[in-house]
């Protein structure tokens, strides 16, 4: 018990811990408002508060928790069909995008997370989406990317997101396909992480701690942004994105 209280006493008096609550609590409410973006929010931010390793594995945890609770509630709507190819495509990726993060320097993947989140944010905003073939092929290569960008960067959502919502399914069912596949790739990325000794369980400390918050943020996000205009504060959400990736960018 003695241990597991110094542990989290370390980790709260760290000189940037307040700087990582304020970013949780800001991609809480991000994602409360506007539905997507927190991994994305905190990914520059948390590169150069953590370096890349940790990076990766705190976010990871949060929003696996978070796909934990979304994830029963939405599973008989998700289209198995196309998420199931995706995720193991991704999955089979993953150890790539391992290796990349351990042997590519911290800096450069700062500067990668950065870009895809300021390139991501821009297309979404200008409203491009996916006019290419659909199938088999197509579903694999995006999660092959995805699962090797997730391991390497944390974010791999781009691409799942850019494909998912260019489909003509039901906007609950794009939710469940995208709730699906997360859930199954953090639970794999995660235990990945962690049985390869990249980081240490003061990770998950960092993480347990800098949960609430997100949640708190996510619930005071929803509330006070419901029936409001949703196009407005989704551009708003996608300004912060840009902005979080110039500043991590030039950082």
């Amino acid at each position: 018990m003695s241990f597991a209280l110094d542990q989290l006493i370390r980790i709260i008096s760290e000189s940037n811990f307040p700087i990582a609550a304020a970013a949780t609590l800001v991609a809480g409410l991000l994602r409360g408002f506007s539905g997507f973006g927190s991994a994305m929010l905190m990914a520059p931010l948390f590169a150069i508060l953590f370096g890349s390793a940790e990076m990766v594995a705190t976010i990871v945890a949060m929003e696996l928790a978070i796909s934990f609770h979304l994830f029963p509630m939405t599973r008989h709507q998700c289209r198995w069909d196309m998420v199931g190819p995706m995720t193991i495509a991704a999955c089979l990726f993953m150890p790539i995008g391992l290796w990349l993060l351990v042997s590519v320097d911290r800096v450069v993947i700062q500067k990668t997370v950065s870009a895809i989140v300021a390139l991501f944010a821009a297309i979404m905003f200008l409203g491009w989406r996916w006019r290419g073939r659909r199938g088999l092929v197509p579903t694999l290569a995006v999660g092959a990317i995805s699962g090797t960008m997730m391991a390497t960067t944390s974010v791999g959502g781009p691409p799942v997101l850019l494909y998912m919502l260019s489909d003509n399914d039901p906007p609950a069912v794009t939710r469940a396909n995208i709730i699906a596949y997360y859930s199954v790739t953090q639970v794999l990325l995660i235990a990945i992480v962690f049985a390869t000794g990249v980081v240490g369980p003061t990770t998950l400390w960092r993480a347990g701690l800098l949960f609430p918050l997100m949640l708190a943020g996510s619930w005071l996000g929803s509330r006070l942004f419901r029936g409001a205009d949703e196009r407005i504060y989704r551009n708003a959400a996608l300004a912060i994105l840009f902005a979080v990736g110039l500043f991590g960018l030039i950082k």
